[in-house]
């Protein structure tokens, strides 16, 4: 099976490596190109652009960074789509509208072209491990056509409904990690401030009713000051605010998604965007 993948970030990366270990014939294209070189060592070709890695491709999965990036991967001058097979299959991994997801399928089928919108939950440690999990819209026997590739990158998928739905569930399912993070740095704060011991704090909170994976690897991400990226600050921003917007258009105000957003913006503006999504407690403790 010869798969494409467009976008070799934290996710995109991981995720690429797990198929050339498991004999995929793989072609990546990244637009840092420098990305490109630990893949090739490992046996990927590199494409120059989207549309030569596409080519061929009886899987096209792209992992970007917002719709902006996805729209120009797959439509704009040498984009996948238009390079792509007719018996091919475009997968869409990256966390984006609902709208753009819905548009990018009907761009699909105007060509002939089967799709599927496939985001992912889990984190850096997953991608790299093949342990990810898929969040899959589209038709089930399309789905089922691609099963063998995203079970090398996975250990659970997860079909949700029609076209869409995949994209929807990671808008839902972000947002609640990012008011998790949001609210536990201002606890972790607090902690500090109050005099508490912080590690002790974060033990208890932890294993207590608010301990939630998310809640137990950023709390020690917090105390450690360890902010190497798993998950980008402004990557965060962008979903919470796809998420409100997504919630707004079902009648929900998520008032919450703009609060947990704010610090992510300001962390950002205080040049942190190259770090991880728990160092937003710093901006507390300064």
């Amino acid at each position: 099976m010869k798969v494409a993948v467009l976008g070799l970030g934290i996710m995109g990366g991981g995720m690429a490596r797990q198929l050339v270990a498991k004999k995929f014939d793989v072609t990546v294209w990244n637009r840092d190109a420098a990305k490109t070189a630990t893949l090739a060592s490992a046996g990927a070709r590199v494409a120059g652009t989207p549309a030569v890695a596409a080519a061929g491709a009886d899987i096209v999965l792209a992992m970007l960074a917002n719709d902006d990036a996805s729209r120009a991967v797959w439509l704009g001058n040498e984009g996948a789509l238009a390079a792509m097979r007719k018996d091919a299959v475009a997968m869409e991994s990256s966390t984006l509208t609902v709208e753009w997801v819905r548009e990018l399928a009907g761009a699909a089928k105007g060509r002939g072209i089967a799709f599927l919108d496939t985001p992912v939950t889990g984190s850096k440690a997953q991608a790299e491990s093949g342990a990810l999990s898929f969040l899959v819209g589209g038709p089930a026997e399309v789905l089922e056509r691609v099963r063998p590739a995203l079970a090398a990158m996975g250990s659970s998928i997860n079909h949700l409904g029609p076209t869409g739905s995949g994209a929807m569930m990671k808008l839902i399912n972000n947002f609640l990690c990012g008011v998790q993070v949001a609210s536990l740095a201002e606890a972790i704060a607090m902690a500090e401030r109050s005099g508490l011991d912080a590690r002790q704090a974060a033990a208890v909170l932890s294993a207590g009713s608010p301990g939630s994976p998310l809640v137990k690897a950023i709390a020690q991400r917090m105390l450690d000051r360890a902010y190497e990226p798993n998950f980008f600050i402004p990557l965060m921003a962008k979903d919470l605010s796809y998420a409100r917007q997504a919630f707004a258009r079902a009648g929900i105000e998520l008032a919450s998604a703009d609060v947990a957003r704010a610090p992510f913006v300001e962390a950002e503006r205080a040049g942190m965007g190259q770090k991880d999504i728990a160092a937003i407690v710093e901006l507390l403790r300064r």
